[in-house]
């Protein structure tokens, strides 16, 4: 199976061989096996066939998955553009590691503790469960995520209401360069836009008002097609909704913003495109059968996955010269 399948530029020297994958159930050189590539963040790894391709998306948690990969291509006009929220829409990922931070430095008693550069890839474009399992795993074995999380949503609750007053941390979410006119040149072209976050409801949602008060662009609940979050988290005497385990670079989000949230159908998800700032979005979207978008500033040289981009911009005025 030819690689372009993963990326019309795609290399074998852009991902990291493997013998196995790291579950054990695929040898190279076993049943059909042959080659295993995986992601320089080792976060997604692609078992090769002669005639197709699966995909296996690791959990930190204990929940790993496969998934099929299809031949993904853009076909014109664009019927739908799917966007990410943190680091694409918003400028919002310094803030939300800085809770990451604020959290573990909670758990370790340590005021003055702070993450380092090598942690970036880890604690941004995934699910909060697994950002905190991965620093409790390097910084505080002996504490546990759940402890972690109590933390997070404490701090978060905290700077989000101080956001919501008007006194909360400076310049926490702003708005990417460019995205007010991206997104009206997008609905007078009438094309469908979904709006798909990793995020729980209660930190996205701030977000997302905050943005459009700055651009005085109204509500987002009507401006938007389609809206998805990770829900709401599962906490003791909550109900929460399914969303920590099967985020990006799980297909799930993305794809039913676009099945279900917009009535795309899948005879059409060539029309379809997704644009993305980080690594785990860009194999979301590669995972739900889309073509995707890279965009400069976020992790995706640092995870590895520029090659699986149909295209790298950036910033949204090259995007729209493409989907145009």
């Amino acid at each position: 199976m030819d690689l372009t399948i993963l990326g019309p530029a795609a290399k074998e020297s852009d991902f990291i061989a493997l013998e196995k994958c790291s579950d054990g159930q695929f040898v190279v050189g076993r049943d059909g096996v042959q080659k295993i590539l995986s992601t320089s963040d080792k976060k997604v790894e692609f078992i090769f066939f002669a005639d197709h391709v699966i995909a296996f998306v690791n959990s930190a948690m204990g929940y790993p998955a496969y998934y099929p990969v299809n031949p993904v291509k853009m076909e014109k006009p664009i019927k739908a553009v799917l966007m990410d929220l943190d680091g694409t829409s918003v400028r919002s990922e310094e803030f939300w590691v800085w809770i990451i931070q604020q959290s573990v430095a909670s758990l370790l008693g340590n005021p003055k503790f702070e993450l380092e550069e090598a942690d970036m890839p880890y604690v941004s474009g995934h699910s909060v469960s697994e950002h905190l399992e991965y620093c409790v795993r390097k910084y505080c074995p002996d504490k546990t995520v759940e402890k972690a999380r109590t933390y997070y949503f404490e701090h978060t609750h905290r700077e989000m209401q101080a956001i919501m007053d008007g006194h909360g941390r400076p310049n926490a979410f702003t708005p990417s360069p460019g995205i007010k006119e991206f997104l009206l040149e997008l609905k007078d072209m009438g094309v469908k836009i979904g709006l798909v976050t990793s995020g729980l409801y209660e930190k996205a949602w701030p977000e997302i008002l905050d943005a459009f008060k700055t651009l005085n662009m109204g509500d987002p609940k009507d401006f938007y097609d389609a809206i998805i979050t990770a829900g709401f988290p599962l906490r003791k005497g909550e109900a929460g909704t399914l969303g920590e385990l099967s985020p990006k670079p799980h297909p799930w989000l993305y794809s039913e913003v676009s099945r279900v949230g917009l009535g795309i159908s899948s005879e059409d998800c060539h029309h379809v495109i997704g644009i993305e700032d980080s690594g785990a979005g860009v194999c979301s979207i590669k995972l739900a059968g889309f073509s995707t978008i890279g965009i400069a500033d976020g992790n995706i040289i640092s995870s590895g996955t520029k090659c699986l981009c149909d295209h790298y911009c950036n910033n949204f005025e090259e995007i729209l010269k493409i989907i145009k």
